[in-house]
């Protein structure tokens, strides 16, 4: 067996000091250093094979805060790990103790496509991994061709359809070697839940933002638009995703989904759930009442969706460890899983084309803190997202 851990990191608008990344908002030479002093610790902590960033508007600002997370995994090394002439040198509690440096890793970076002005900055995503990649990693964000949505009223009549030609933020496709295995891993953050609301051209704002003058439905309407725009993004990830296991290719997908675990852009990127017993249910092509499927159809119809189905790490974990929640954000009171790690059936033990399994599953959500809260701030220099890492046994 090969051991491969891979966590999921949303960095909160890495940049360097004084660059103004959304208006008004920047870093001080000071607050960076210290949001870079925070991310390497938890790189430090986490000490994953792979890592899949969010919110990433500068690489720079990215490979300093690796490079800051090995100095320190060095000093921690000499510290914990024993000098070779010591008789205990072998024993594994020591090597658990130990820190793998990243120097020899490979790091791909995606920008983001709509990136613009100091203040109208825009992030991308990047994926780190030790064991390096296997061909060149893959960008999808402007679509060779716009994805339409056509819509029908109930009437059966043309309602007119939904339009995106690109993506809010980048999706990166990397393929791994792990083991003998080699893995196609997509890290994406889909749209936030900030509302689209209409501007008209040169005005300075929608006049849904001007909160003095309330406007509920607009204000809804434009949670509908994020809502559509975060659903046709998953869509797309999802296409990319059945490709490659159409092809039988293992997949990993890591991601900010901006969206609860049970949401529908959720369920759209892992695929539908098998219904329990299609014989039960009445044919698509039904000419009498008792027309429904047969059991071989049941079965055929089965295994089809669950080829295609991706599987939450979270998930798992709660099943196996007997565990009742995971969050990785808090908002308003409100605590929930908006980050995820998603496994094909190639990582099922009980599957027939098993190459692994997840052994274990972490949270690092120790510095959440509700934005209610006082001293809610303090994210802006952390990030007001946890961290999770599946750890993964891949057979050889």
């Amino acid at each position: 067996m090969t051991r491969v851990t891979v966590a999921s990191f949303n960095l909160k608008n890495l940049i360097g000091a004084d660059q103004e990344y959304y208006k008004f908002q920047s870093y001080t030479p000071e607050e960076f250093a210290w949001k870079q002093d925070w991310c390497a610790d938890q790189i430090l902590s986490m000490d994953a094979d792979v890592i899949g960033f969010q919110e990433v508007f500068e690489e720079d600002a990215l490979r300093a805060v690796i490079a800051e997370a090995d100095a320190r995994g060095q000093v921690l090394n000499e510290a914990v790990l024993p000098d070779r002439s010591k008789s205990y040198r072998k024993k594994a509690i020591f090597r658990k103790l130990g820190y793998t440096p990243y120097g020899q890793a490979a790091l791909a970076v995606a920008p983001n496509a709509n990136d613009g002005a100091p203040g109208e900055r825009r992030p991308g995503v990047a994926v780190l991994s030790r064991q390096g990649f296997v061909g060149t990693p893959e960008v999808i964000q402007i679509l060779p061709e716009p994805l339409e949505i056509p819509f029908r009223d109930l009437t059966g009549e043309e309602a007119g359809h939904y339009r995106i030609t690109r993506l809010s933020r980048p999706i990166l496709k990397v393929r791994i070697p792990m083991g003998s295995q080699i893995v196609t891993l997509f890290c994406c953050h889909l749209k936030s839940k900030l509302g689209e609301y209409d501007r008209a051209p040169g005005a300075p704002f929608a006049p849904a933002a001007d909160l003095t003058q309330y406007d509920p439905m607009a204000r809804a309407l434009g949670n509908l638009r994020a809502g559509l725009r975060r659903m046709a993004e998953a869509w797309v990830m999802r296409r990319a995703i059945v490709e490659e296991l159409s092809a039988g290719r293992p997949v990993i997908a890591l991601a900010d989904f901006n969206d609860g675990e049970h949401s529908v852009s959720s369920e759209i990127i892992a695929g539908e759930v098998p219904f329990r017993n299609y014989a039960w249910m009445l044919r698509h092509d039904a000419e009498a009442s008792n027309d429904r499927y047969s059991r071989e159809e049941n079965d055929q119809i089965t295994e089809a969706i669950d080829a295609l189905r991706l599987h939450s790490a979270e998930k798992l974990f709660i099943r196996k460890s007997l565990r009742d929640m995971v969050f990785t954000s808090a908002f308003g009171g409100s605590y929930e899983s908006i980050d995820q790690i998603y496994l094909s059936s190639h990582f099922l033990p009980e599957s027939s084309g098993a190459v692994g399994e997840m052994e274990y599953f972490s949270c690092f959500n120790d510095h959440i803190t509700d934005g209610a809260h006082a001293e809610a701030p303090y994210n802006k220099l952390a990030s007001d997202h946890g961290q999770i890492m599946a750890h993964l046994n891949i057979r050889d």
